[in-house]
């Protein structure tokens, strides 16, 4: 996970917001950092600690053989994975893995959230999230998506809109991109804290241009629609048609989203990728991210090359996604 905290003025606009929902929580959100011992993680947390809106829990290997909870948490992955043919003892072992405990801290209740990644890539980090806590409840997918603050701020929420998916799924199918595209939704609604406006993005704009792909999006919107109801979806949508007032009343005429999208989901991983990197370097934007969406509880992953402010931001932002 990259993030980055320069101009424009939105990004910090964005952070102020994560920290002034977080004050209004009933209690402080318990983070767990799998890396507990790396300097950077260890000087973020000393920093939450300070500012009170969270309580980061520190792991380490010392921590991990003294904890009381253990022979529970490898209890719990043996019973998530053991029709996978994981054994007890394999289990056991798994359970002391501080990536493992880590996660297994939120799968019993006893962390509101996981950040990792310093020192693990992002493949080990998302597969022990997906394996000890799972998807949601009637959810498939997990997928990531970024917050992306633009200077012009007639676009999206104030400037603000999240882009999905841009890091994990490579080529979705119609379910699976209904599955990114009600995450996302919920990400919009509790990050940037307003009601979704999900365009499903494309080459086309409702059937103007035919092809397998768009037929995949027009499937992808029947199935949101089907499963969200109330949501604020359309597509297939040009990215113009998604954005701007006038060219989305000429494309899409009626429709809730056209001109006012602030949730952009992308047909594949190719064409998400792509389009924040231009945005960020062609249009200036500041993007936030990925986070990781679809899981049952928030785990999210950064980059080996993070910063203590990275770490810092991406706590605050799980917390926020821990409600």
């Amino acid at each position: 996970m990259v993030v980055c905290m320069a101009s424009p003025q939105s990004a910090a606009d964005f952070m102020d917001c994560v920290r002034s929902q977080l004050k209004k929580l009933a209690r402080k959100r318990r983070i767990v950092f799998p890396e507990g011992d790396d300097p950077r993680v260890v000087e973020a947390a000393a920093r939450l600690r300070t500012e009170g809106l969270v309580e980061p829990v520190l792991v380490s290997p010392s921590i991990i053989e003294t904890c009381p909870k253990l022979r529970q948490y490898a209890s719990i992955y043996h019973e998530r994975r053991r029709a996978k043919g994981v054994t007890q003892s394999e289990a056991a072992a798994i359970a002391k893995r501080p990536l493992y405990f880590s996660c297994l801290m939120v799968a019993a209740g006893d962390a509101d959230g996981f950040v990792g990644g310093a020192a693990n890539t992002t493949g080990e980090t998302v597969r022990a999230a997906f394996h000890c806590i799972g998807a949601k409840a009637g959810v498939k997918t997990v997928s990531s998506t970024f917050i992306v603050c633009v200077h012009d701020r007639s676009y999206g929420h104030r400037g603000l809109m999240a882009f999905a998916d841009c890091a994990i799924v490579i080529s979705p199918t119609p379910s699976e991109l209904a599955d990114i595209a009600i995450a996302t939704a919920e990400t919009t609604r509790v990050l940037i804290g307003t009601e979704p406006a999900v365009a499903l993005l494309s080459f086309s704009t409702k059937g103007s241009g035919r092809s397998p792909q768009s037929e995949r999006i027009a499937e992808a919107l029947r199935i949101v629609r089907e499963r969200a109801p109330a949501l604020h979806v359309d597509g297939e949508m040009q990215a113009d048609a998604a954005l701007v007032p006038a060219v989305g009343q000429s494309k899409a005429r009626g429709s809730t989203v056209a001109g006012r999208a602030n949730t952009l989901v992308f047909p594949d991983l190719g064409a998400g990728n792509i389009g924040v990197k231009l945005v960020e370097r062609l249009g200036d934007a500041v993007t936030l991210g990925p986070f990781l969406q679809g899981l049952a509880k928030p785990c999210n992953d950064l980059s080996r090359g993070c910063s203590v402010e990275d770490i810092h931001s991406v706590a605050l932002v799980t917390a926020l996604q821990a409600g």
